[in-house]
């Protein structure tokens, strides 16, 4: 079963399902109390705006779903004796003045600035994921995501990868933030969809981080996309935004030691996939 509110969902992203005899969907706010009748043996929770002009349009709900909905997640978790997976992020880490990130870092994070209301949901998400667990028992696992990509992901997302590709395929200028210097590193979402399966069936309830430690600037990720789409799309920069990370790359040592998982699919490979996918979106 899913439950999602598709405050920034497609409904057409299950349509690969839709005849699954043992999915179900509904449409559900998890802010907002719900049953789930029958047993469950693992609570996923996933839900969250995770695309800065996302959550910069619904910094309440983002904040909501990260305290309200967690706790209800959590509450469905603990009645129904279930594994429970936290979705948390790598903006928990802030702007990093360690690199790159280890889970033991506890990050520098402005708490009232305009990314907060997402970082601090997720700060929060995770403390509260602890308490139930040292209160109550409850078996959690809490993943740390860095940047992830692939195919599915809405042409206007905000995020840099669907950002890129779409100004490149539709022959627009490349809009990079500040002097594009800043650091980031992708990882394919089949790599960390194995990563989530492998650390929800792992004993381990500290803190992992799932990403991919190839690291790049954006001037170079905005080459790169230039030179995978054929595009002759100029590079434009634009002021860089309040609070903007100046580099993002995670240490997965615990993963590799915890689940024997690093990530397989090469950036080139997983962006080709995700053309293929844009220009069929673009009808191109």
């Amino acid at each position: 079963m899913a439950l999602d509110n598709l405050i920034t969902g497609d409904p057409g992203n299950l349509a690969h399902l839709a005849r699954h005899k043992r999915f179900r969907f509904v449409r559900q706010d998890v802010t907002l109390p719900f049953t789930v009748t029958g047993p469950v043996q693992y609570v996923w929770h996933l839900a969250s705006p995770a695309s800065p002009i996302d959550y910069a349009q619904l910094p309440i709900q983002t904040l909501q779903v990260g305290s309200a909905g967690t706790e209800l997640a959590l509450k469905l978790a603990l009645k129904k004796k279930a594994r429970f997976l936290l979705a948390s992020t790598s903006e928990i880490y802030g702007d990093p003045l360690e690199h790159p990130q280890k889970e033991s870092y506890w990050g520098h994070v402005n708490s009232i600035g305009p990314r907060s209301c997402y970082d601090e949901a997720k700060r929060f998400g995770e403390a509260l994921t602890m308490a139930y667990h040292r209160e109550h028992r409850v078996a959690i696992r809490i993943v740390r995501i860095f940047n992830t990509y692939g195919p599915r992901m809405r042409l206007r997302d905000g995020r840099v990868v669907p950002t890129f590709l779409s100004q490149a395929l539709q022959g627009q200028p490349i809009t990079v933030f500040g002097e594009g210097t800043q650091t980031r590193s992708f990882c394919y979402c089949s790599d960390l969809i194995d990563g989530l399966y492998r650390l929800m069936m792992s004993p381990h309830t500290e803190p992992v981080n799932l990403g991919n430690p190839r690291e790049m600037t954006m001037l170079q990720f905005a080459e790169s996309i230039r030179r995978l789409t054929g595009a002759r799309s100029r590079i434009v920069h634009k002021p860089l935004p309040k609070d903007d990370p100046r580099q993002r790359r995670p240490d997965i040592g615990r993963a590799r030691r915890w689940l024997g998982w690093k990530p397989r699919v090469a950036l080139e490979e997983g962006l080709e996939k995700t053309v293929t996918y844009f220009k069929n979106k673009l009808g191109l």
